[in-house]
């Protein structure tokens, strides 16, 4: 291979794992700790910390106004300015060139308009930092703290509420399901997303990294959740809406639960209308009256999928139920033609829709947006569990045993590394530290590609980065035996360098490649502190074998160009 395209392999290379490495650097070098906790909190502390900034900013503000309303802005508050221009614009007014107090305020229409925008960007900054973290490398339950939860299916539950016989399959595919939901009720732990994946055919283990409280785990875990279809009553949704506006203090209760007028008849109750704010949570938007009576119960959906209606062209939600669901849904629907359908989850209606004929096993639910209807297909799916939970076991780690865990590592590593740097540069001089370079490299190369991928990393792979530290040397011992073997036959330096690496390159695959199988063989097999280990072992093999192949090469041919002397030090000794 030529050495410009040497040259530009490796500078690719080197870029790519800048770029897969800088969310990991900028996560934990320069993103406060006090910002990190605020950024991997659940999307509702993110929503209260903002608005409560915003709070306190704007009466900050008006207090300044006060005070001094001519004084200059402070720079605390210049984040304000591009809102205030655009408004400004939008006004039709002159843009300030000095920024006071008065004039930032004057670029608002009102104090509510200040107040989201100042919460606007709070919550900005902080889902930014949020989605920052997601991409960084995450540290493993060993490493940082956390729990660890073995969950069990509950079969006998299953079969009861089925109502009939369920085999092996259904069972797997159940259990599969009740992943896919608890991965989407996730957002509670923030950004370090939980590891959730099935053990043999019933379990499920699941592991939450950080200080989590035990008894909001096993809520989360074990909530059953609901989802109902209901008939809502248009008539009485009107009158309640009505009654709510008239007397703001019957809406609740003292314990926050929603007030049931005296005037609705038995059977029928009120129920609040949610849909998704800017956090993604759930906002209150109206009250409709529902039957207490449940039309279909969630247990008969088998799948939910978004379309579009190829005659209308707008988005579409499809769900399909199991025979006896079907048979329900269609004496329900075709008694009901021209009323409205809710979806009620947990208590809460989440959609609605008017049903305009008798509808069996496949449904079609329209009149939504795209987002409303994706929305919905992942409400249908993830509502309730297919088949209960229970936990097996369950073990915490303390966040200080997983500091203490990483400070050893990290010590083993730079020890391990520095007793190599000086092995090399004992027996083989100054191209010792060619592949002391090398080696440097391929440790960054290693972390970025463990963070592009989404590995965890944890105590096993620490001990995979250590081994590949050595095995990594390996590769230019190799081939710097095979230098000094051209020498001594009186190659000149460049003529040696060529031979020694062309020599040595099947002598260095065959060595890795059984290496590599046998890691990838034990990352699909093994249990998961296997596979940490393995991961980071086949991610250094392959890293290890580029940076002697091409960055030891491509410094050996720099520093020697196409000289025919025989200048080049592969060893302290003479011969």
């Amino acid at each position: 291979m030529k050495k410009r395209n040497r040259l530009a392999i490796v500078l690719v290379v080197v870029a790519l794992s800048a770029y897969f490495l800088f969310p990991t650097i900028k996560w934990y070098g320069f993103v406060p700790q006090e910002v990190k906790e605020l950024a991997t909190g659940s999307n509702v502390q993110i929503k209260e910390y903002a608005r409560g900034q915003a709070t306190r900013e704007l009466r900050a503000l008006k207090d300044l106004v006060a005070k001094n309303a001519d004084a200059p802005l402070p720079s605390e508050y210049s984040f304000l300015k591009s809102a205030a221009k655009e408004n400004y614009k939008a006004m039709r007014q002159p843009v300030p060139k000095k920024w006071t107090v008065r004039a930032l305020f004057a670029g608002f229409y009102n104090e509510q308009n200040m107040f989201d925008a100042i919460e606007s960007y709070h919550r900005t900054r902080l889902l930014e930092l949020k989605a920052l973290g997601n991409k960084a490398l995450q540290l493993g339950l060993d490493l940082r703290g956390g729990m660890s939860i073995l969950l069990e299916a509950d079969v006998d539950s299953y079969v009861a509420k089925k109502g009939a016989p369920a085999s092996a399959s259904e069972i797997s595919q159940a259990v599969r399901q009740d992943i896919e939901i608890l991965e989407k009720r996730i957002d509670q732990f923030g950004v370090s997303e939980p590891m959730i994946r099935l053990q043999g055919s019933d379990q499920i283990l699941i592991e939450i990294p950080g200080a989590a409280d035990p008894e909001r785990v096993n809520s989360f875990l074990r909530g059953k959740g609901s989802l109902l279809f209901k008939m809502v009553d248009s008539e009485l949704s009107a009158q309640l809406e009505q009654y709510y506006l008239a007397n703001p203090g019957e809406v609740y209760t003292e314990t926050g639960a929603l007030k049931q007028p005296e005037f609705l008849p038995a059977g029928k109750m009120a129920a609040g209308y949610y849909v998704s704010d800017e956090y993604g949570i759930d906002e209150l938007a109206r009250f409709v009256v529902i039957e207490e009576e449940i039309g279909l119960d969630g247990i008969h959906l088998e799948s939910a999928t978004t379309a579009t209606d190829p005659i209308t062209g707008r988005p579409v939600v499809n769900f399909k139920l199991d025979n006896l669901g079907g048979d329900i849904f269609y004496k329900l629907t075709s008694t009901n033609v021209g009323k409205t359908l809710a979806v009620v989850m947990d208590g809460k209606v989440k959609a609605m829709a008017t049903i305009n004929e008798g509808i069996r096993s496949s449904v079609q639910i329209s009149g939504f947006t795209a987002e409303e209807a994706a929305d919905l297909a992942i409400v249908l799916r993830t509502a309730a569990l297919p088949i209960e939970l229970t936990v097996s076991s369950q073990q915490a780690v303390g966040a200080t045993l997983g500091e203490d865990a990483i400070s050893v590592g990290l010590k083993a590593i730079a020890l391990g590394f520095l007793l190599v740097v000086i092995l090399m540069f004992a027996y083989y001089g100054l191209s010792g530290l060619v592949a002391d370079l090398a080696l440097l490299l391929n440790m960054f190369i290693m972390v970025s590609f463990l963070s592009a991928f989404n590995f965890t990393v944890t105590l096993t792979s620490i001990a995979g980065l250590i081994l590949t530290l050595g095995m990594a040397v390996d590769t230019n011992v190799i081939i710097f035996e095979r230098i000094k073997e051209e020498r001594r036959m009186g190659k000149s330096d460049s003529a040696a360098i060529a031979a020694g690496f062309n020599k040595a390159f099947w002598t260095v695959m065959d060595a890795n490649i059984t290496t590599i199988i046998a890691a990838l063989v034990l990352s699909q097999l093994g249990s998961s502190a296997v596979k940490g280990f393995a991961n980071t072992l086949a991610i250094g093999i392959v890293s290890s074998v580029f940076t002697a192949l091409f960055v030891s090469h491509l410094v050996f041919d720099a520093a020697v160009g196409d000289r025919e002397g025989k200048k080049l030090s592969i060893s302290w000794r003479k011969k």
